[in-house]
C-alpha cells in the first residue's frame, strides 16, 4: 500500500496543476479540480499517518532504482503527521481563496494563475516532508519557493513587488547555502541519502561535522525565520493577498523547522550545536514578540508572533530529549493550524473594516459578532490560554526544559513564559481596539494624525477615473472636505492596508463589503480545527511522543530505507 500511496501527495498536486493550466479559461473547472485534488491529498495523507503509526516507518524507491542511487520517499510518524496538517490547512486556504476570488472578481487572486501555482506549492511542501535524501529535500524547497515567488506578487502592487524582491533575495541566499552544504556533504561522504548519512557522518572528524551542521542550520534557519535570520519575514508576508499570506505563515517556515528536526536528530545526533540553538531560540522568542507588541497593523503583528513562536519549536529541538522533541512536534502541528487561521481572520478583518491597522478600526464586534468569535478563539490559543492546545504545547516544552535543568534551558523556560504573556498582550490590544472600542474613540481622530493623513493622501496619485482625489481639498472645508476624504478612503482602503506606515485617517473606517459565506465558512472550519486540537490533544501528543522516540532512535528510519540489520 505504501508503495502506491507515498508518491501521491506529490504527484496529485503536480497533475492537478497541469490540469488547472489546461482549463485556465474556465474558472469553475479550476475551482472544482483544485478542491478535488487537495481533498484527495488529505485523504491519502490520513491513510499514510494511520499506516505509519501502526506499522512504523517505510520507504519507497521511486522508479525502482536501487538505494541509494534513486529518489527515496520515507513515510514515518513525523512526515505523515506534517502531511496531514499541511494538506488540511491548504484545503481550507484554497476554499477561502475561491470565495474571495468569486466575491472580488479575482482581483486579489487571479484564478488562472493562482490555482496551478498553489497546487505546485503544495507539491513542493509534500516533497520536502517525504524526501529521503538531501538533494530531493532541496528540490522540494525550490519547488515551493518558485511557486511562492508567483503567489507573493499577485496583483502587482508596489508593496507586493517590494516585499517579493526581499523574499526572493533571501530565499536564493538560503538555497545557495543549502546547495553548497549538499556539495560538501557529498564530497565528504560520497552520498546524500539521509539514512546512509546517519552512519557515515559519524565517521568524519568532529570539525568537519560541525562545519556541515552549521551550513545546514544556516540554510534552514533562514527558511524557518530563526533569529538573527528572520528580519526578512515581517516585511514580506503582510504584503501578499490574505490566502497567500495564510499559507505562507502556516507552512513555509514549518518546512524549515521540519528540516532542522530531521537533520539534527538523524544526521547530527551528538548535540554539538545544541547550546547555540538554545540561545537562538531564546532570541527568536523575545525579539519576535517585542516586535509584535510594537505593531499597530494586525498582519505585521501576526508576522512578528510567527517569528516569535518559531522559537518555541527550536527550543524543543535544541533540548535534544524525547520530551523536548515531542513538545516541538506537537507545537509545530498546533502552530500550522493557528497561524493559518489567524491570517485568514486578518483577511476578513480587512474586508470588514477596510484596513488591518487597529488604530483605524473599531466596533467590529458590534458589526460582526461572528468575526469577533473567529478572531478570539485562535488568538487565545496562540497566547496559550488553558485549556487550549497552545497551552498544552507550551506546557510540554516548559516541563521538558525544567527536566533538563541546565542554566540555558531554565533561561529558555523563563523566556517562554514571558513570550506567552507578551503574546497575550499583543492579541488583547487588537481585541480591545479593533473589536470593542467605539469607532468614535479612535485615536485616529486627533488633529495631528488627521493633518498627516491629509498630506499623505494628497501626495497619492489620483484614482483611475482621473477625478483628482484630493485636488483642491486644501481649499475645501467642513462637509465638503469630509466627503472628499471619505470618498478617497473608500477608493484606497485595500491599498492602504498593506502600508502600515500610513498615518491614521481622520474618522472611523466604515465597513466596505459584506463577508462572503465561503470565506467565513472556510475560516470557521479552521477555527473548529484549532479547537479540535484541544479535544484531541491526548492522542496527538501520544503520536508526537512516539515520533520523538523514533527520531532519537534513528534505527526505524535507517531500517526502512536499507532493510533490517543491513549496514549501508
Amino acid at each position: 500500500m505504501i508503495e502506491v500511496l507515498a508518491p501521491l501527495p506529490v504527484l496529485l498536486p503536480l497533475l492537478g496543476a497541469a490540469g488547472a493550466l489546461l482549463v485556465s479559461g474556465h474558472p469553475s473547472f479550476q475551482r472544482t479540480l483544485s478542491t478535488t485534488v487537495l481533498t484527495a491529498v488529505l485523504a491519502v495523507s490520513v491513510v499514510l499517518l494511520f499506516v505509519a503509526d501502526a506499522e512504523g516507518a517505510s520507504s519507497v524507491s521511486v522508479g525502482g532504482w536501487p538505494v541509494p542511487l534513486g529518489i527515496v520517499l520515507v513515510v514515518d510518524r513525523l512526515s505523515a503527521l506534517m502531511l496531514v496538517v499541511a494538506s488540511t490547512v491548504a484545503l481550507g486556504v484554497l476554499v477561502f481563496a475561491v470565495g474571495q476570488g468569486a466575491a472580488d472578481g479575482s482581483e486579489e487572486t487571479p484564478l488562472s494563475i493562482f490555482h496551478p501555482t498553489f497546487l505546485v506549492l503544495v507539491a513542493g511542501v509534500s516533497n520536502a516532508f517525504l524526501a529521503g535524501d538531501l538533494f530531493n529535500l532541496y528540490v522540494g524547497f525550490e519547488i515551493l519557493l518558485m511557486a511562492s515567488y508567483v503567489l507573493l506578487t499577485l496583483g502587482g502592487t508596489a508593496a507586493r513587488i517590494r516585499g517579493g524582491i526581499t523574499y526572493i533575495v533571501v530565499s536564493l541566499t538560503s538555497s545557495l547555502v543549502f546547495l553548497a552544504a549538499i556539495g560538501l556533504v557529498y564530497a565528504a561522504t560520497g552520498t546524500v541519502n539521509m539514512a546512509q548519512l546517519a552512519v557515515r557522518l559519524g565517521e568524519l572528524p568532529e570539525g568537519t561535522q560541525v562545519l556541515l551542521q552549521s551550513m545546514l542550520l544556516i540554510a534552514f534557519g533562514i527558511k524557518a525565520a530563526v533569529f538573527p535570520l528572520s528580519a526578512w519575514l515581517p516585511d514580506s508576508y503582510p504584503t501578499a493577498p490574505a490566502p497567500v499570506t495564510a499559507v505562507f505563515a502556516g507552512l513555509l517556515t514549518k518546512v524549515g523547522v521540519y528540516a532542522i528536526i530531521r537533520t539534527q536528530t538523524l544526521l547530527f545526533p551528538g548535540g554539538a550545536l545544541d547550546d547555540l540553538l538554545l540561545w537562538a531560540a531564546l532570541a527568536t522568542m523575545v525579539v519576535g514578540i517585542l516586535g509584535a507588541v510594537a505593531q499597530s497593523d494586525l498582519r505585521r503583528m501576526l508576522s512578528f508572533t510567527l517569528v516569535s513562536h518559531i522559537g518555541y519549536m527550536v527550543f524543543g529541538i535544541a533540548l535534544g530529549t524525547a520530551a523536548g522533541l515531542a513538545g516541538a512536534v506537537f507545537y509545530v502541528a498546533h502552530h500550522i493550524a493557528i497561524q493559518t487561521t489567524l491570517f485568514l481572520v486578518a483577511g476578513l478583518v480587512e474586508r470588514q473594516g477596510g484596513t488591518t491597522n487597529v488604530d483605524r478600526l473599531g466596533g467590529l464586534a458590534r458589526r460582526s459578532p461572528l468575526l469577533a468569535v473567529l478572531f478570539f478563539v485562535p488568538a487565545m490559543n496562540l497566547a496559550g490560554i488553558p485549556p487550549l492546545s497552545g497551552f498544552i504545547g507550551k506546557l510540554g516544552l516548559l516541563q521538558a526544559g525544567v527536566a533538563v535543568g541546565s542554566a540555558e534551558s531554565l533561561a529558555l523556560v523563563a523566556g517562554g513564559v514571558v513570550t506567552s504573556l507578551l503574546t497575550l498582550l499583543a492579541v488583547a490590544r487588537v481585541w480591545t481596539r479593533a473589536f470593542w472600542r467605539s469607532p468614535n474613540q479612535s485615536p485616529a481622530e486627533d488633529t495631528a494624525g488627521a493633518a498627516a493623513a491629509d498630506a499623505t493622501l494628497r501626495r497619492r496619485p489620483g484614482p483611475p477615473d482621473g477625478a483628482g482625489a484630493f485636488d483642491g481639498a486644501e481649499s475645501a472645508d467642513g462637509p465638503a472636505r469630509t466627503a472628499l476624504q471619505d470618498a478617497w478612503r473608500r477608493h484606497t482602503a485595500v491599498a492602504t492596508a498593506s502600508e502600515p506606515d500610513l498615518p491614521p485617517a481622520a474618522g472611523a473606517v466604515r465597513a466596505l463589503r459584506p463577508l462572503p459565506r465561503t470565506m467565513v465558512g472556510a475560516t470557521a472550519a479552521l477555527v473548529v480545527l484549532t479547537v479540535a486540537l484541544t479535544g484531541l490533544a491526548g492522542p496527538l501528543y501520544g503520536l508526537a511522543d512516539r515520533a520523538a522516540t523514533d527520531l532519537l532512535d534513528r534505527t526505524p528510519y535507517v531500517s526502512s530505507v536499507f532493510g533490517e540489520g543491513e549496514v549501508p
